[in-house]
């Protein structure tokens, strides 16, 4: 069965947002399910054409469906107001099907608003909420595990972390997790009321830290930090033991000083830059900037405030670390470095780390390369100065000679012997001069115009082999024939022939040559 439509063109492609303000007089927010009545329910067939909006109706068949299979199970609802959920059984005709739910930038700020709309769609596998400010706490009690759902985006919803725990108690399945841009200066996922007696009792072998942790969001394997106030390292390592399988972790943009630990030791060197496994650190050492990122593989610190080479030598000690963004972060920036250097720099401080600012795989000869540049680097600098990476370099690949200075740019003057029939002169002559220029600049030296005039070019080297050689190309600079001091040019004066014929005008360089006597 088809219905008959009609489709006015002015009208395709704007926001629901503008649908509902021009079809609705109320002042009240609109509901989830007025947005989808506006969006995927009926066409209003009493409207008469005087009330359609100018433009170009074109008249088409469509399916006859009911509104809750035009519900498709990626459902897009941005920017449209939606501040509650609405009537409940009618969400349930509709939205049971939905498999991703993109509400942002709407006017949600109720949890048990949010609630409701998500219990009515069990299917779920992602859901964004981002720029709903959220802030308030969650005072509903909740029955409900979604256990399908993979992904949850709450960027820029200013959620509190009490609310951040009691959901993620109901996502079982959960594997990504972005919390971006909600201002926060600390973390804090878990009971900070529990107490350690291990330094008391002078246990160093505590781990009450991390066990108290162990396991308790262990699927999620991606989290999203960006633009947070977070400042101390300590506080990142809170999300590692709180996610003790994470894999990428995005720091970008939060203004991460250092990936020291405050509250550490000065860590034991690992001379031989060997990652640490899984079991417990060595009684010896406190907390590191990598115990709780024991499955980290990619981290990103763009426009982070890393700015000392120490802490590329931390990173080099995170255990399963392969992809590194640092970019924008005044480490390593300024005119001490060329951007090429920077990158070798970083390459031999990260012997593991197989891709470096998302840019390919490193290769074994750009890190070859690379370790061989941090050599030469640091070997005229004082031993005091140089890295422990130096040392373990050295034992790699030796003690380097220094790179020649090679400067292969032409010699900018050179001096030249001009002749012209019986005089003869030597001149300084700039190379990066064109052979039109140079015409001119020897109009007096010559006596005829440079459009009567023909230069020959004499390789002192090469005089008795191919003898002299026509310049004929007049936008040609000089270096361009490997001109050297003690070189010759001969200026010669074109024939004054009325009109050369056409097997004249294609004469070789060697007949013109023989013409000239040259």
């Amino acid at each position: 069965m088809l219905q008959f439509v009609v489709v006015n063109y002015s009208s395709l492609g704007g926001c629901c947002k503008r649908t509902l303000i021009e079809s609705s007089t109320q002042n009240a927010m609109p509901s989830l399910l007025e947005a989808l009545e506006q969006k995927y329910g009926e066409a209003d067939s009493d409207a008469s054409p005087d009330e359609a909006s100018e433009g170009i109706s074109v008249a088409i068949f469509v399916p006859c469906k009911s509104p809750r299979a035009l519900v498709p199970a990626l459902l897009v609802l941005n920017d449209c107001d939606i501040a509650t959920a609405g009537e409940k059984d009618a969400l349930v005709a509709k939205c049971s099907n939905v498999e991703e739910l993109d509400l942002a930038k709407n006017k949600l700020d109720q949890w048990t608003e949010v609630f409701g709309i998500l219990e009515h769609m069990p299917r779920l596998k992602f859901v964004n909420l981002s720029f709903n400010v959220l802030s308030s706490p969650i005072e509903v009690s909740l029955d409900k595990r979604w256990e399908e759902l993979r992904n949850l985006v709450l960027n820029s919803t200013y959620v509190n972390w009490e609310s951040v725990r009691k959901i993620l108690e109901h996502l079982p399945s959960l594997e990504e997790l972005h919390l971006s841009l909600n201002d926060y200066n600390n973390v804090a996922l878990h009971n900070t009321s529990s107490s350690c007696a291990c330094t008391e009792n002078k246990n160093d072998n505590c781990e009450c830290h991390s066990s108290a942790l162990e396991k308790k969001h262990s699927v999620i394997r991606i989290l999203h930090f960006t633009g947070n106030l977070v400042q101390d390292w300590k506080e990142v390592s809170k999300l590692g033991y709180a996610f003790p399988n994470l894999e990428s972790l995005v720091v970008a943009e939060c203004p991460i000083k250092s990936l020291d630990i405050a509250a550490e030791a000065k860590e034991c060197p690992n001379k031989n830059y060997e990652r640490s496994e899984s079991s417990p650190e060595s009684s010896s050492r406190s907390e590191s900037p990598h115990d709780a990122f024991r499955s980290l593989k990619i981290l990103n610190l763009n426009s982070t405030h890393l700015s000392s080479w120490d802490e590329i030598e931390r990173l080099a000690r995170f255990p399963a670390l392969q992809c590194v963004r640092l970019q924008g972060c005044p480490l390593g920036e300024g005119n001490e470095y060329t951007e090429h250097e920077r990158r070798q720099l970083l390459i031999a401080r990260l012997p593991n780390v197989k891709t470096l600012n998302g840019g390919g795989v490193i290769s074994a000869e750009e890190r070859e390369d690379a370790e061989r540049a941090f050599i030469r680097y640091y070997m005229d600098k004082p031993e005091s100065d140089r890295p422990e990476r130096y040392f373990e370099l050295v034992q790699i690949h030796g003690k380097l000679d220094p790179l020649v200075n090679v400067d292969l740019r032409p010699e900018k003057r050179v001096k030249i012997t001009f002749t012209c029939g019986s005089n003869s002169e030597v001149k300084s002559v700039d190379t990066y001069r064109t052979v039109s220029d140079l015409k001119t600049r020897l109009e007096t030296f010559a006596g005829f115009p440079a459009s009567k005039m023909r230069l020959f070019y004499v390789d002192q080297d090469l005089r008795d082999i191919q003898g002299p050689e026509l310049m004929r190309f007049a936008s040609k600079q000089l270096f361009s024939y490997n001109i050297r001091s003690g070189d010759e040019i001969i200026i010669v004066c074109k024939m004054e022939n009325k009109r050369r014929t056409h097997s004249e005008s294609n004469i070789t360089e060697k007949q013109e040559r023989a013409m000239y006597n040259l």
